[in-house]
């Protein structure tokens, strides 16, 4: 059985940049599943250059398997 993973781009606007904790009146902001890593960097660049002037705001790619897969 293959196992493929899906990509997430995940990420907002944190209150220091310890990137530890959204800012109060922010909410996790998810897009995906992505494919690829490739897509999901797309994406991840995307939404990175949209908010390059804001030091609190960070976005990074995670990778979520799917349900029932067995860890590899």
């Amino acid at each position: 059985m293959t196992v493929t993973n899906e990509y997430w781009v995940v990420g907002g606007e944190y209150t220091d940049t310890s990137f530890a904790t959204l800012r109060p009146e922010s909410k996790l902001e998810v897009y995906g599943p992505f494919p690829s890593y490739e897509a999901a960097r797309k994406e991840w660049f995307g939404r990175t250059m949209q908010t390059i002037d804001s030091a609190l705001t960070r976005y990074r790619i995670v990778t979520q398997r799917p349900a029932g897969a067995a860890a590899g």
